[in-house]
C-alpha cells in the first residue's frame, strides 16, 4: 500500500502526460486529493504513481447560482472565494470543510453539511458539468452532464481523473449556530425531523447526537450538559431565526443552551457542523480509542420506527448519532453510530442486525465502491472503466467488478481480497 512516486501536476495537460508515460509503461495511478477521506480510497494498494491534486486549485469562473473550479481547491476556499466575490456560498461539504478537496469531496463523498435541505451529491441539480481524462495510450478529455455524471461522481477515480468542476451555488448566509438538549432521544429525533420539514425555515445542518456522547466527547460542550443530555446541533439562516424560535416555543421538551450570534458561555464551541457528520467519531476517538462506526440509511417512511429499534437494541453498545437529509423530496436520517468495537464478529452481527431490520449500511470499513456503497454493481461506472481505462490502471483494488464480475455481496469481509489484505 506504498507508492513509488508522487506528481502533482499543476495543469490539465500535465495530467494528459503523466496519464500516457504511465499507460506506456503500465504504471498504475491513484489520484489523491488532501487524504481527508476514512475508507481507504485513496491507497495505493498496487503501488505506482499517486497523482496529488493539490497544485490544480484555482477557482476559473464564479457566476450567478455557479462556480467552475479545479478538483484541488480546498473546500473552505472554494465558499471564501464565491463569498467575497459575489455573497454565494457552496450547498453542501463535508465536516472535513476546512482541510478537504472538492475533488475528492465529489470523488469520495455522499453528502454533508447542507444536505438537510440540497440533498446528497448525486440528486440531480448538485453536479452541474465534470470535466475528466482517460487512461488510454492517447487520453481524451471528456465533459460529462445529466445522467452521465453518475459514471464519475463517487468512483474514487477508479474510471477517469476529474480536472474540472461546475456545481451550483447558492446564497451566503451568517448561520446561527446552536444546541439544543432533551431528556428523551426520540424527542430529539422527532424535532429534527419536525424542523427539517418546515418548509419556512431555512437550515444548513441538524444533527442529533444520544447521551451521554456530548458529556463525554464534546469537550467545550460537556459543561453545559449532564450525562443523560440528548444533544441537537443545528445551523439556521439569521433571517429564520424568528421562525425557528416560534417553532421552538411550540416544543417545550427542547432546550435552548447556545446560540452563536447570543452566547454566554465562557468558551465558544467553535463551529456547530465541526461536530457532526465524521466529526463526531474523530471527537469521540480522542477519548476512546475503542470507538469506531457505521454508516447507516434509515430511509423515509420507516426512519423513526428503525431508529428507535436499533437504539432499543443496541445502546449504549451502539450510540446513536443522526443528521437531517433530504432523498427524493422527503425528510430521513443518515445515522454515523458510534459503535464500541470488541470484536469483528460482534461488528458484522451489528451490522446484520440493521440489514435485517431493513436499514441499509454504508460499510466504513471497506475500501471497495462496491461494499462502502450501495452492496451491487454500478453498470454505469463499470462500462465506463472498460472504456477509459482499458488496462485497470487507474485505482486498481477499488472496484471488485472490475477483478471478479460475477462477485455478489453477501456480507461484510465477504470479498476475498479483503480477507488477504487484512
Amino acid at each position: 500500500m506504498i507508492a513509488d512516486f508522487v506528481v502533482s501536476p499543476k495543469t490539465e495537460a500535465e495530467v494528459i502526460e503523466i496519464l500516457k508515460v504511465c499507460y506506456e509503461h503500465n504504471v498504475p495511478v491513484t489520484t489523491r486529493g488532501a487524504g481527508t477521506g476514512n475508507y481507504g480510497q485513496a491507497m495505493p494498494l498496487a503501488g505506482g504513481c499517486v497523482m496529488h491534486m493539490d497544485k490544480m486549485a484555482a477557482v476559473k469562473q464564479i457566476a450567478p447560482g455557479r462556480v467552475v473550479v479545479e478538483p484541488g481547491c480546498l473546500l473552505k476556499d472554494l465558499d471564501a472565494a464565491t463569498k467575497a466575490d459575489s455573497g454565494q456560498e457552496i450547498r453542501m461539504f463535508s465536516s472535513t470543510w476546512a482541510t478537504a478537496t472538492i475533488g475528492g469531496f465529489i470523488a469520495g463523498g455522499s453528502g454533508g453539511v447542507g444536505s438537510c435541505t440540497w440533498g446528497s451529491l448525486r440528486d440531480l441539480g448538485n453536479i452541474i458539468r465534470l470535466r475528466v481524462v482517460t487512461m488510454e495510450a492517447e487520453p481524451r478529455v471528456l465533459e460529462f452532464r445529466g445522467e452521465e455524471l453518475a459514471r464519475v461522481s463517487h468512483a474514487y477515480g477508479t474510471n477517469g481523473i476529474i480536472t474540472e468542476i461546475e456545481i451550483p451555488l447558492a446564497p451566503a448566509y451568517d448561520w446561527v449556530d446552536l444546541f439544543l438538549t432533551t431528556e428523551d432521544f426520540m424527542d430529539a429525533a422527532r424535532f429534527a425531523e419536525e424542523l427539517g420539514n418546515e418548509d419556512g425555515i431555512l437550515i444548513k445542518l441538524a444533527t442529533v447526537f444520544e447521551a451521554p456522547i456530548a458529556k463525554d466527547y464534546f469537550q467545550r460542550v460537556a459543561p453545559h450538559v449532564d450525562s443523560g443530555d440528548n444533544l441537537i446541533g443545528l445551523m439556521v439562516a439569521p433571517q429564520s431565526m424568528e421562525g425557528f424560535l416560534t417553532f421552538l416555543d411550540r416544543r417545550p421538551e427542547a432546550k435552548l443552551i447556545y446560540r452563536s450570534d447570543a452566547s454566554d458561555w465562557d468558551r465558544t464551541p467553535g463551529l456547530v457542523f465541526e461536530y457532526g457528520w465524521n466529526h463526531t467519531t474523530l471527537r469521540a476517538l480522542k477519548f476512546d480509542p475503542s470507538i469506531t462506526y457505521l454508516q447507516v440509511r434509515y430511509g423515509f417512511p420507516q426512519h423513526l420506527e428503525l431508529i428507535e429499534k436499533m437504539r432499543t437494541s443496541l445502546s449504549p453498545e451502539v450510540l446513536q448519532h443522526l443528521e437531517v437529509l433530504r432523498e427524493n423530496g422527503k425528510v430521513m436520517f443518515a445515522g454515523l453510530s458510534l459503535v464500541k468495537f470488541t470484536t469483528e464478529e460482534r461488528l458484522d452481527e451489528i451490522v446484520k442486525m440493521h440489514e435485517d431490520a431493513g436499514a441499509m449500511i454504508f460499510n466504513p470499513h471497506r475500501y471497495t465502491l462496491e461494499e462502502g456503497g450501495r452492496q451491487s454493481v454500478d453498470d454505469q461506472q463499470l462500462a465506463f472503466k472498460r472504456e477509459a481505462d482499458p488496462k485497470g490502471l487507474l485505482n486498481p483494488g477499488k472496484m471488485i467488478a472490475w477483478d471478479d464480475p460475477d462477485w455478489k455481496y453477501a456480507e461484510m469481509y465477504a470479498y476475498p481480497k479483503m480477507q488477504a489484505a487484512e
